[in-house]
Parts: C-alpha cells; structure tokens; sequence
C-alpha cells in the first residue's frame, strides 16, 4: 500500500504549466515544486516569466525550472514551443493548459454588450483559450505517451458551465464576452473527447475555477460572493489540492472530469 506522500510524490515527473507566470499558474508551481516535479513555465511575457521562476527557486524546494516565452495567439510560436519542449526533454508527464485570453477594457469589441462584440476578437479569444490547447496537446502526445501516467489539466471558468448573472456587472467597466464563455465551454468538452479517445494510460480533466479574488469593484465583489455558498471569492490556495490530485497517483481513476472549485456558485 502506498502512503499518503507517495500517492501526491512527483519526484522524477515534468510538469508544463501555460499561463506560468500567471496567480494561479504559479501557486500551483510552487506545489509541484515541494512534491519533486520539474517545471516548464510557458507564458508570453518574458519579464513575468524570469519573475515567477527566481520566486519560485527562493522556496528553496529544488527542482529544476525551464522557461519559454511564447505568444500562444500566434500559431508559429506554439509550433516553435512544442519543437523546444520535444529536442529537451525525453518525456512529458503533466500539462496544465491554465493560460487564457481574458482581455481587457481597452479591447475592441471584447468587454461589451453582445451586438457590439468583434468577430476578429472572438477568433483571438479561440486561438488562445482553446486552439492552442488543442496544438500543444497533439503536438506533445509522443513526449506524454511515453510517461507512466500522462495528466493534462485543462482551466476553465464557471461561464464553461453556467450563463451569466449580467446584473452582477452593472456600474462598472467589466463585462462577460461570449467568446470567454464559448471557449471555456469547448473546453470542457475538448477533455470529455480526449478522455475516451486517448490511450488508457491518459488522464484528461478539467478544472472549473470560480471567481478569484483580484481586488475587484466593490459592487461587483459583494454581488459575486452573495452568490456563492462560501460567501467569499477564490484564493490561488483554493486550487492547489485539485491540482495536486489531478496530475499525482492520487488522482490514478479520475479522468473525463469537470471539477468545479468555485464556492457553490454553480450548484444553484
């Protein structure tokens, strides 16, 4: 029987993590860290990059950390990451697909009522939040294919599962574009196919997030938690567990999963 630390060991994987220098993308590094894994930190800003990585090396937890930057909007740089990730590494035992296009304000066509919202922003969206996803899996199926047991996690959002309350956005600048909303969703399904497609060996799951505490309009912060039944929003903590369970052997039976970590907001 094996124990409770060797079920969540990681010593000897490699784990790739998109969005790495991103809140979520990090913490959750950190914890693959203390249980043994390598990293490949993947995101598109290489300031943030070479930040995420000298944090997380102060933790003092060993493990070796790559970093690559790459635009996953454009399709020559995914091409170019898988090519990287396949001459330096012999295998590939986690990816977590966690980077996303959330835009901003400043976007054309993004944060906006529904008849006001771009095509062109649309595809953007697509290309990064489920497209990419999509390339990096396919394009790394040989390194994974040669782990013992091959974990990809891809990071959805509860508007993959649920429409949303527009109300909770009024009097303030931020919004709830369709494209987030269709990206998440096709996500979600992106892992249900994987899942019964895939060589048994795989695990496919999906990681629901909900809201994450980010300093948010007060408005829209005390409409978003009166809506969960843990009356609060997310911390990067909250996910760590889930992380841990879905790429370890502790997690060996669960595959094809969507598993929403979001307070409650969904079961109403």
């Amino acid at each position: 029987m094996k124990t409770t630390d060797d079920l969540f060991n990681l010593s000897g994987r490699t784990v790739l993590i998109t969005g790495g220098a991103g809140h979520i993308a990090r913490r959750g590094a950190a914890a693959f860290l203390e249980q043994g894994a390598d990293l490949i930190l993947v995101d598109r800003y290489a300031d943030a990059l070479q930040v995420a990585k000298d944090s997380l090396l102060a933790l003092g937890f060993g493990g070796k950390i790559d970093t690559i930057t790459t635009d996953l909007e454009q399709p020559s740089q995914v091409d170019d990451l898988i090519r990287q990730v396949t001459q330096h590494h012999a295998k590939l035992d986690a990816l977590i697909n966690a980077a996303a296009f959330v835009g901003t304000d400043k976007i054309e066509g993004w944060g906006v009522p529904f008849l006001a919202q771009s095509v062109d922003t649309w595809r953007r969206c697509l290309e990064v939040n489920l497209t990419a996803p999509f390339a990096l899996i396919q394009g790394l199926y040989p390194l994974m294919e040669k782990a013992t047991s091959p974990a990809i996690i891809n990071v959805s959002s509860i508007y993959g599962q649920v429409g949303p309350d527009m109300s909770l956005y009024e009097g303030t600048t931020m919004g709830n574009p369709a494209a987030y909303a269709a990206s998440k969703a096709g996500l979600a399904q992106l892992t249900r196919w994987l899942c019964t497609t895939l060589p048994s060996h795989f695990r496919v799951n999906t990681i629901t997030p909900g809201g994450v505490e980010r300093g948010q309009n007060p408005e829209f912060h005390a409409r978003y938690i009166a809506n969960t039944a843990s009356k609060r929003m997310a911390t990067e903590e909250d996910l760590v567990g889930v992380m841990l369970l879905l790429i370890s052997d502790a997690g060996a039976y669960i595959t094809g999963q969507d598993i929403a970590v979001d307070g409650g907001w969904t079961a109403k």
